[in-house]
């Protein structure tokens, strides 16, 4: 069992619900600030977006946010070399696309990870049927393959995600790109189609806007991933007093 797993196993099983804040990596001189003040807040692992000028998952918000880090000169070494330097008490996530991963290398990829603090990955545009050369050099790292189980996933293909999966599932509550919405989605049945091949923790994303969602989603599942109303906030000119209290109010409205 991957360092991610064990980890966030271990939680779940003590009785806490889960919380993964998203951070574009690069986006700002002091992005690591907030990932640090989401850590003071309560997050269980940070989710570090890496830049690409052509995402298949993202929204505008997280779009915009991609090109204001890439015009910065933001790169994945870049990234990686400042997450290192942290002192993380949590694991890190990434959150790619293939392009990146392949242009880089696997086994320098995973490796680079590794060394960082990032201990798992999400890498959205690669299909379960081509992951085993990515996930064999993620094995060789100690670094979780993340997989995304949706709500238009076919059952057999979703009993296949849920148990191929490391570190957590993914479970995507709508079918959307990243970004704010209203009501509950689909987070819950997605988690029970998880359910029926693996009790892997199951962490709800995708338009989990506000902190009574947060709730509600966590009452579902393992816990939930937040990003674009937080990427929004820091688009916004908010900075690290802002993201933790932020964060701190998403951790105090699904540990209530």
């Amino acid at each position: 069992m991957k360092t991610l797993e064990h980890e966030l196993r271990a939680l779940r099983d003590g009785g806490r619900k889960l919380l993964v804040p998203y951070f574009m990596g690069g986006l700002t001189h002091d992005w690591t600030e907030h990932v640090e003040a989401a850590v003071l807040a309560g997050a269980d692992a940070v989710e570090i977006g890496i830049p690409f000028s052509d995402p298949m998952m993202d929204g505008p918000v997280i779009q915009e946010a991609a090109l204001r880090a890439l015009a910065r000169g933001t790169t994945l070494d870049g990234i990686c070399d400042e997450l290192a330097r942290l002192d993380a008490t949590v694991p890190f996530i990434a959150m790619t696309y293939y392009n990146i991963v392949l242009h880089y290398g696997l086994d320098r990829c995973a490796g680079k990870f590794s060394s960082s603090g990032i201990k798992g990955a999400i890498v959205p545009d690669l299909a379960l049927e081509e992951t085993p050369p990515w996930v064999a050099a993620c094995d060789r790292a100690d670094v979780a393959t993340v997989l995304l189980v949706a709500p238009s996933t076919p059952p057999d293909r979703a009993d296949k995600l849920a148990t191929a999966s490391q570190g957590f599932v993914y479970a995507s509550a709508r079918m959307a790109v990243t970004g704010a919405s209203d009501g509950g989605g689909d987070g819950e049945r997605v988690v029970r189609s998880i359910r029926r091949t693996s009790d892997v923790p199951a962490l709800i994303g995708i338009g989990i806007t506000n902190a009574d969602q947060a709730k509600q989603a966590a009452s579902v599942s393992d816990g939930v991933i937040v990003g674009s109303a937080l990427v929004q906030a820091i688009l916004n000119g908010g900075g690290a007093t802002e993201v933790e209290a932020f964060v701190r109010g998403f951790r105090s409205a699904i540990d209530a």
